[in-house]
């Protein structure tokens, strides 16, 4: 009789066991089990944030829940980015979109409170925008040697969209590697940038591509080089700096990326099902045509390759920041 009942314990425990596995696979396989929230560390209307909302609509038909859009701007996104950084009860269920503020903030505010590579989980690059050198239309400079040379000589000045910026970090890199006389002139954003670059009050820019594209084709601009490693498809008679090779431009290359990232906890169960949810939107046609209205390529890195790729944007642009004394 004992033998009988310890038989039936072993099953009935058995059963449960399995029974509890099955319930834990199911539930991994059902992540999300509420709204992802995705954070956009910057106000709304820019780039960032119209980017986000585009991949939010999409990532909801993918992951069939909720994706709400959160604005949180603030020092250079470093404040949702360190609200993130901290974790919270909804952190299995938050992402935030990065920019260069990722890497360019931790250059440049040098008391954050967290790590820019260790605290997070990269979960895919989505789009990589050119910067365009370009200067007013009526600019006696048709290339970048042109341009270098009489900078070396006389005193110029740069516009950027703010401190800390990819547009301001360029032309600092720019101006480190040519050794020119160049002076940045910050604005509240491209918008109030533009006009000034237009009307000649400044001499050069680098501005993202999405800023200036059309005033390139319209001949209020000229464009003098691309800052990716390539050409761009939208631009295909303008070299890239690397092309141009003399002044250490051969080591400029560099591109206003934009990607989803995680605290580092967030669960694998969610890190597989936003790696097929965002191999899904990237190949549909309304992702792909908007990333061609911006000017942009799509992300090339996810995961560890995406964390690689930050970790040397950290340190290329920590040099700059010293070289250029910029700290907040």
């Amino acid at each position: 009789m004992k033998h009988i009942v310890k038989a039936a314990c072993l099953a009935a425990c058995s059963s449960a066991l399995v029974a509890g596995v099955s319930v834990s696979t199911a539930s991994a396989d059902e992540w999300p089990t509420g709204d992802v929230r995705l954070v956009v560390p910057y106000a709304p209307g820019g780039t960032t944030d119209v980017l986000s909302r585009r991949v939010a609509d999409l990532l909801q038909d993918e992951l069939d829940a909720n994706v709400v859009v959160e604005n949180r701007p603030g020092a250079g996104s470093t404040v949702a980015t360190g609200r993130l950084a901290r974790g919270g009860r909804d952190v299995d269920h938050t992402i935030l979109m990065a920019s260069p503020g990722h890497t360019i903030g931790a250059a440049i505010y040098p008391d954050l409170a967290y790590d820019p590579v260790d605290d997070f989980v990269f979960l895919q690059n989505l789009i990589d925008i050119p910067n365009v050198m370009v200067v007013p239309a009526d600019s006696p400079y048709d290339n970048v040697i042109e341009f270098v040379e009489a900078a070396r000589e006389q005193n110029m000045t740069f516009s950027h969209s703010g401190v800390g910026s990819s547009i301001h970090m360029s032309g600092e890199l720019f101006k480190t590697l040519t050794e020119t006389n160049l002076t940045a002139v910050p604005f509240a954003g491209s918008g109030a940038a533009l006009p000034a670059l237009l009307g000649g009050d400044v001499d050069v820019s680098f501005e993202n591509m999405p800023t200036v594209l059309s005033h390139i084709r319209s001949g209020d601009l000229k464009a003098l080089a691309v800052t990716s490693a390539e050409r761009s498809p939208h631009l295909p008679d303008v070299p890239t700096l690397t092309e141009v090779g003399e002044y250490s431009l051969d080591q400029f290359v560099t591109t206003a990326w934009f990607g989803l990232i995680a605290h580092e906890s967030f669960p694998q169960e969610a890190q597989d099902a936003m790696h097929e949810a965002l191999a899904g939107v990237m190949q549909r046609e309304e992702f792909l045509s908007f990333a061609e209205q911006l000017g942009a390529e799509p992300g090339q890195v996810s995961g560890e390759s995406f964390q690689q790729f930050i970790a040397q944007e950290v340190e290329r642009w920590q040099e700059v920041a010293e070289q250029a004394g910029i700290s907040q």
